[in-house]
């Protein structure tokens, strides 16, 4: 057996491990993740799941729940509940007023909350915790254990229990941790999330996130691999803190930091770093895929183990692929708000398949130029493989910030110009193209058959997967969906701005 795979199979039996040994079983089906597990795949394989539904008349509405004003974060299933991250725009707690990042976490058979995590703003730093965006990372659940980065700028561990169990320590600060800065810490009752423990991002590596902390944690057998989501200050012109590591690597067990990226991606940072990272066996041994915001996709190679000391180990550059190589780069943040020309970054994570990576890239959504392109890339190549590493490219219209799906060779891909697309994996020849209204910033979920996606004017469509074109249903749910549904115990979880939806065959 090759190291690597003895590498991703050792993760996975020590997950179940941890599951036996735990009150809560793991459901065979959940949705631990933003993505298939390590490879970040947008497909899902549950069956059963519906082709049309209708909250108007509840037709195979399971449960609906209240979020708050603005929910960007995906949302993950997991030991029979649902976490979703969002704001403080309609508060479940009395105590907790005003603009906060918030996660909820439901009861997945009838959608009661059971607790909250609630992170008070960065008052006197706005530009690195925007107003009202609330908590957009997506969790990363491994046994009774979730990962996630606050909005500000926070890794943290929680138990999936919450404070119902007790404090589990040992971090035992919830209290201050919730209250404003200045502020006397809060009583912490059961309904609160319980912290394992903390890393600062700003305060331990010097990370300056922009606009949200927006990291899926990718977890790797003892360790979690986690963007750093620095970025612009707020004059837009210059990176805040250009020698902060983008990806940074902890010990999941106590948040010790054990690795860090070496590339030097600070200083070409367009905007911010928003991608995540993800995980793939190539030549027998595991990478690990980052979309940089530099518009460079970058393979390092996974830590083996953790360094003998408290010095952090530097993850080796096994090859980087620029998207855009004929993009300035010499000062690319003087090409600000210019829509025609400048540079490139990446925004959906990289998807790996089959020795191959599939990785959206293009102009800033919010100030770059209206250019996007999908890409194949040869993973098994090493060093700098611009020239050699392409497979093939496919061009997106205006914008490009989803995450690919691949499916029966198949890739299916979102655009900022309304346009789901899908295109043969192994080639990139386009077999069809449907068009909604207004922008997906969201990903497609390929299951059961079928592609599921939503935008942001509201309407959420359900298409048949495959070679020919086939549109089975389409709701209008009354509010922009920047979120990528997810499946599990035979359910679609459809998170709007405000409101997430359980849909499930034959509830009416």
């Amino acid at each position: 057996m090759h190291r690597g795979t003895r590498r991703l199979r050792s993760t996975v039996h020590a997950a179940a491990f941890c599951a036996l040994t735990t009150v809560a079983t793991v459901a065979a089906d959940d949705q631990l993740q933003w993505g298939q597990r390590y490879s970040r795949n947008m497909i899902s394989e549950e069956r059963g799941l519906p082709e049309t539904f209708d909250p108007a008349t509840g037709k195979n509405i399971k449960w609906s729940a209240p979020l708050g004003t603005q929910s960007h974060g995906s949302p993950v299933v997991a030991r029979g509940r649902v976490l979703v991250g969002t704001n403080n725009g309609h508060p479940r707690d009395p105590r907790h007023t005003g603009d906060r990042g918030v996660l909820m976490c439901f009861d997945q058979a009838g959608g009661e909350l059971l607790w909250q995590l609630v992170v008070p703003k960065l008052e006197k730093d706005p530009y690195a915790d925007w107003p009202d965006i609330g908590i957009t990372s997506p969790p990363t659940v491994e046994g009774d254990r979730a990962y996630l980065v606050s909005n500000r700028g926070e890794a943290l561990c929680l138990d999936l229990a919450g404070m119902a169990d007790g404090n589990q320590g040992p971090y035992l600060d919830e209290g201050r941790h919730m209250a404003r800065d200045g502020a006397a810490p809060m009583d912490v009752g059961e309904r609160d999330a319980d912290i394992i423990w903390l890393y600062d991002m700003r305060a331990e590596v010097g990370a300056r996130p922009h606009d949200a902390a927006n990291c899926s944690i990718l977890v790797d057998g003892p360790f979690l691999y986690v963007c750093t989501s620095n970025g612009v200050d707020d004059t837009h012109k210059r990176v805040a803190a250009p020698d902060a590591p983008s990806v940074i690597v902890l010990d999941k067990a106590t948040g010790r930091l054990v690795g860090r990226d070496g590339a030097g991606i600070g200083p070409g940072i367009i905007h911010s770093l928003w991608s995540s990272l993800s995980l793939g066996e190539v030549n027998g041994r595991a990478l690990v895929f980052f979309g940089g915001g530099d518009g460079v996709c970058y393979a390092f190679e996974a830590l083996e183990s953790a360094p003998p000391n408290d010095r952090p180990a530097e993850l080796r550059t096994v090859w980087r692929f620029d998207c855009d190589p004929s993009a300035p780069k010499d000062n690319p943040l003087q090409y600000q708000d210019n829509r025609r020309e400048g540079a490139s970054n990446i925004s959906g994570m990289p998807v790996f398949h089959k020795g191959r990576v599939y990785v959206a890239a293009g102009g800033d959504v919010w100030h770059g130029k209206r250019q996007a392109w999908l890409k194949c890339i040869d993973a098994t190549k090493t060093g700098e493989i611009t020239a050699g590493g392409e497979v093939w490219s496919a061009p997106l219209e205006r914008h490009c910030i989803s995450t690919p799906a691949v499916r029966d060779d198949l890739v299916y891909i979102a655009d900022c110009g309304g346009q789901v697309r899908c295109l043969d994996a192994d080639t990139g020849q386009p077999y069809w193209t449907h068009e909604m209204s207004g922008e997906i910033w969201a990903s497609t979920l390929v299951a059961d058959g079928k592609v599921y996606v939503g935008s942001r004017r509201g309407d959420f469509c359900i298409l048949a997967a495959g070679k020919e074109k086939r549109a089975l249903c389409s709701v209008d749910l009354g509010s922009p969906m920047d979120a990528t549904p997810a499946a599990a115990g035979g359910a679609l979880y459809i998170v709007t701005m405000s409101r997430l939806y359980a849909v499930q065959e034959d509830q009416r």
